[in-house]
Parts: C-alpha cells; structure tokens; sequence
C-alpha cells in the first residue's frame, strides 16, 4: 500500500507573503492572520490538492528563515493556539501538512547566539554554531567569527555534529508533532546539511510519527544520495523544473524527456514544480502563455510528486530581481481574489482530480512512447492501470501515432469521456495547438 506522500498533490504556501504580513518582527503584539489561511483551505481541496507545504512558519526577525523560536509561531501569523487550529481543520478536510525546518542555520536572535554575544567563551552554547571563533569579530559587529549561510552573517550556522544541537531539534519536532500533529518536514538547505543528522533524524521521527514525510531542499547533484531508505524521502527536483520551462521555451521535449529518463529511478519518489518561493513563476518564465495548461499536465502525469505554488492556479506572475524576491511571494487573498479564476484553475483543478483517482499516476512506472522536439507521449503503469499523456508545444495542430504499450482494444479521455480506439497496437490522436491530454487504457 502507498504511503499517504506517494498519491499527494500538493500545494505551496509562502504564509508570510500571502497574508501581506510585515517584513520584520519587531512590534512584540500578536496579529492573528491564520484566521485568513483558513480561508483558503476549501479551495486548495477544490483543486485536488491533498497536501499543503507551509513554511516558513516559526517566530523569525525577517523572512522567516532566520528562525530565533523554534516552539512559537511567528506572530505576525498568529499563536501556536492558531496554528493548531489550522493543521485540525486541514486534517478535517483530508489535507497533510508539511512545515518548513530551518535547521542549517539561526537568526541571530535565537537564544543561543545570543549566550555566545554575552558570554563569549563561558556560554555552554560556544560549540552550538560552526567555526566559532574568539579571535576576531564577525561583520555584524559580534565579539566572534562564526561559519555564516553563505556569507550572510545574519545566519549563523549550526554545529549538527554536536549531540547537544541534535537532541534540541528532534525534541523541537517531538514538540511539532505533538502541539500540532504535522505530518512531514521540508528540511530547509538539505544541500548543505549534515548527512549523519539527516541519518539520525529519519531514524527519530520513525519512531516519532508513522508516515512521517522527510523532504529536502535540493538544487544540484545525485539526489540519489540523499533519497534512500537511510535519509529522506524526497527532495526539490529542480532539474524536471528547470528542463519544463526551458523545454517548452525552446520547443524541445528532449530536454525533458532526457533528464525524466535519467532521474526515474527515483524520479517516482521527487517533489515535482514549476515555480516556488525562491523561483520566477512560471507564468513569467513560459515564453508563449498558451504552453501553461501543457506544461501543467507534464507536471502532474511524469513521475514525481507534483506541487502547485499558491497562485499558480490563477497564472500569478512574478520575477524576483538582486534585491528582492517579494514579487513571488505577493499578499493574494482566497476570497478577495477568487475574480482570477480562469480557465487555468479549472484545468489544474481537473488534474489534480485525474492524479487523485488514477493509481498509475502515484507512483507508476515511467516508459516513453514518442519524442520529437514538438511532441511527446509517454505511459504510466501502475498495478492495475496504465495512463498515456501526450503533449504538443507547437503552434499548429498534430496528429500523433503512438504505440499502446500493453494489450488494450481503446481508451478513454480522461478530459471529455470520449472513446478512442486501439488499432495494430496505436492510437491515432489529433492534438489542437498547445495542448495536451490524457488517456486511460482499456485493458484486455
């Protein structure tokens, strides 16, 4: 039997953007915006969405990634009181809910920097944080250098070879799931993380929570190397975003179905999306606005588990620029805004109901049937049920001649019902200009 991960479609939320909230934490009152979260719950299911990333969540000085409270909600968000209330009604409405764990690095307000600050080397916590170092003040102005996320010394990093560090975040995810029973964490900057915390973390929430989800932030490298049996169960799979895009800009299904066959060993099991928090939307990306829906039906039939960032379903657009990334994480309302839905959201709305009720689209194996730069289809077989997609990018209309790789007599439309049949093991399909669909097999 699947785990609950496997069949999730989900949908991203960037909480501090979406409720307009102030850029920093510095008014000590606590403003209950999850009371507007709520508010997006009933649509989010009417997408088909059966899981939501939240993050970040947890009381921070900014953007919400230098976390100085591990066990409070960020109050510009609300209390824990609130938060708790919003994973129950998440949960009443069939909906996971992962949070975001910042664990590579602090704000410099968390209370154990701030020990080192005053006490320098007669803190207990002076081996909490990398590269502590009492000879030299760091450029904020600390009467020590210390290992910063990337440079940026308003994020101090964490020492996670030290068994103190450990223990004091997996009692922090005790204290997560049982204030506020979450089902799973994205682990923040996983890329950089160490791999024997990650080992012992997927060891500790075994035991913490059954079906307990552990996905990390990913960019580059062998994702093969952090998902497996001993670490997580998933990652970002930035390199399906990146040949999306790039493979619809440039008419090339090659690109992606170039790097679908390379990662499908564990493609199955990677977190699939078109654009996130940290990522120009993709309705800003897409050279030619028509590709949306196409590029949306490979995000939910190739292998992975898909993802759709809040907004997306309305063809929200944002770049961010060197200094800023606001623009992808705009203040959107779930009512006040409900005058965007398009024919956009009724389409993701519906693939999201196909990959839902279609068991080959969980966690199915993956096998091309026909590539050229302009059009692609390929299958999905589960253990009961196989699933052609077929995409066009091209400007024109296209008549494909695909191979049905298992002994069926027609198939069905998933879109219009209608009946197509098998003929000398093909189906002959007419695709209008930009689009796509989806075909149940009819097996014999």
């Amino acid at each position: 039997m699947n785990a609950w991960y496997e069949k999730s479609v989900f949908y991203h939320m960037y909480p501090l953007g979406m409720t307009g909230a102030p850029k920093e934490n510095r008014e000590n009152q606590i403003v209950h915006r999850f009371h507007d979260l709520e508010q997006w719950i009933p649509h989010i299911r009417s997408l088909g969405c059966t899981a939501i990333y939240i993050g970040p969540l947890f009381q921070s000085t900014t953007h919400g990634y230098d976390t100085w409270d591990y066990k409070q909600v960020d109050r510009r968000l609300g209390d824990n009181n609130d938060f708790a209330r919003f994973t129950r009604l998440c949960h009443d409405s069939g909906i996971k809910v992962v949070v975001d764990g910042v664990f590579n690095h602090t704000g410099r307000d968390f209370f154990a920097f701030q020990d080192i600050r005053q006490k320098r080397w007669d803190s207990p916590y002076k081996d909490w944080y990398r590269g502590v170092n009492f000879g030299w003040n760091s450029p904020m102005g600390d009467p020590f250098g210390y290992d910063a996320w990337q440079g940026h010394f308003s994020l101090p990093c964490l020492n996670l070879q030290n068994p103190e560090v450990r223990r004091y975040l997996f009692d922090v995810i005790r204290f997560w799931i049982s204030e506020f029973d979450i089902d799973g964490i994205r682990l923040d900057c996983a890329n950089v993380l160490d791999f024997g915390f990650m080992e012992e973390l997927r060891r500790e929430t075994e035991k913490m929570k059954e079906d307990f989800w552990l996905m990390g932030e990913v960019i580059h490298g062998d994702y093969s190397r952090w998902v497996n049996p001993k670490m997580l169960h998933s990652v970002t799979n930035y390199e399906l975003h990146k040949s999306l895009y790039s493979g619809f800009n440039d008419c090339n299904f090659f690109e992606i179905a170039h790097n679908v066959r390379r990662l499908e060993a564990i493609g199955r099991d990677l977190y699939t999306f078109v654009d996130n928090h940290d990522e120009d939307r993709i309705a800003s990306k897409l050279k030619n606005p028509k590709h949306l829906f196409p590029v949306y039906l490979c995000l939910f039939t190739l292998p992975g588990i898909p993802s759709i960032y809040y907004g997306g379903e309305w063809a929200v657009e944002g770049r961010r620029t060197n200094w800023s990334d606001e623009a992808l994480r705009p203040a959107l309302s779930a009512k006040e805004d409900a005058e965007r839905h398009c024919e956009l959201t009724d389409q993701i709305a519906l693939l999201g109901k196909i990959h839902q009720e279609q068991e080959a689209l969980h966690h199915g194996r993956y096998q091309e049937l026909l590539l050229t730069n302009r059009q692609y289809a390929f299958a999905r077989h589960g253990q009961e049920s196989s699933i052609i997609s077929a995409v066009n990018n091209d400007g024109n209309d296209a008549v494909l001649t695909i191979p049905v790789p298992v002994s069926a007599k027609e198939a069905v439309d998933l879109f219009t019902g209608l009946t197509i049949p098998v003929t000398d093991k093909k189906i002959t399909l007419s695709l209008g200009p930009c689009s796509g669909t989806i075909l149940k097999l009819c097996q014999d």
